[in-house]
């Protein structure tokens, strides 16, 4: 095998694992963004009740439900971004792999 044909086997080896790589974080995003939704429910409905209430324990509740929302959207978001260099290293090798090709034609 010539040392280019082996560049774009690696390159397929790589694209195949990435296409592994990014279909588990779509599947992680997808769960984030329905805990987010589920958790920004919660996060008002405890708001709510700490202004109603007016106590300790249920500000205290409305605190921690904030915290967790914040916790959820910022692992979102840090999946989002880890997904985006996946598809930009995905583009990347796609790219070099038709470098690759056309180069051998």
């Amino acid at each position: 095998m010539s040392p280019g044909g082996r560049g774009i086997v690696n390159t397929s080896d790589r694209l195949s694992a990435l296409s592994g790589e990014i279909a588990e974080e779509q599947t992680q995003l997808r769960i984030l963004e329905e805990q987010v939704v589920f958790q920004q429910e919660v996060s008002e409905e405890a708001r709510i009740r700490a202004l109603v209430s007016e106590t300790p324990l249920a500000d205290r509740e409305a605190r921690d439900a904030a915290d967790d929302l914040r916790r959820l959207v910022r692992s979102r978001d840090d999946t989002a971004g880890r997904l985006a260099e996946l598809r930009a290293e995905q583009d990347a090798l796609l790219e070099r792999m038709f470098a690759e090709v056309q180069e051998s034609t």
